[in-house]
């Protein structure tokens, strides 16, 4: 048998296999079931790459670290702890549900670089969770959220506080949605935080998020 027949014929038979696996329902896509171990790391590495290859594309402007935080305090109370939580925040029945689980950024921070950073808030991640806040937010607005991204981990609960009170609260340029998963309403109402935005998380499979279990 001539070789570009036997090709053809394994090209077939892979491909009428690939059909019966996703026609057939065989990967469970429920979010209480983790990723096989090398579903995940291909996942991981294709969002990081991607991510990686479009962030060359962005240029950070002067960042006033001081200044920039506090205005971006208010907008990541509003908008952010619901997923990614505050300082002296446990985990919420949202992020226990999550998967992956969003990344405590309270805790570790963002790994990555103010560029990277600013194009996964612009532009989100598919089929993750994280919205593109670029559709709502304008830029300068995205990059006050880096810095204080960068600052947020070095917090205590006391600190965060201040830093929204000072900022003026949740203000980005138009669009705004009021009592959008505000840290102190939720408390006072003895609700989760942020259970109003979010949809089946998160390939933000954001740094961070845990690690798969077979």
């Amino acid at each position: 048998m001539k070789p570009l027949k036997i090709f053809l014929m394994a090209l077939a038979v892979l491909a009428a296999a690939a059909f019966g696996f996703v026609y057939a329902g065989i990967f469970n896509v429920a979010a209480d079931k983790p990723h096989w171990g090398f579903t995940y790391r291909v996942v991981e590495t294709v969002r990081d790459r991607s991510i990686a290859a479009r962030a060359r594309n962005v240029s950070a402007p002067p960042l006033d670290y001081a200044s920039m935080a506090r205005r971006s305090a208010g907008n990541y109370d509003s908008m952010c702890v619901g997923c990614h939580l505050a300082p002296g925040m446990e985990d919420t029945e949202l992020t226990r549900g999550l998967y992956p689980k969003p990344s405590n950024l309270a805790e570790h921070g963002l790994r990555r670089s103010p560029e990277q950073t600013f194009w996964i808030i612009k532009h989100g991640i598919k089929a993750s969770g994280m919205p593109a806040w670029g559709k709502s937010i304008e830029d300068r607005y995205i990059w006050d959220m880096v810095v204080f991204l960068r600052k947020l981990p070095s917090m205590t609960a006391e600190q965060y506080q201040a830093e929204v009170v000072a900022s003026g609260g949740h203000s980005h340029g138009g669009g705004e949605t009021p009592g959008q998963h505000s840290h102190d309403e939720s408390d006072a109402a003895g609700t989760t935080h942020g259970a109003d935005h979010h949809h089946s998380e998160q390939t933000s499979l954001q740094d961070g998020s845990k690690s798969p279990q077979e």
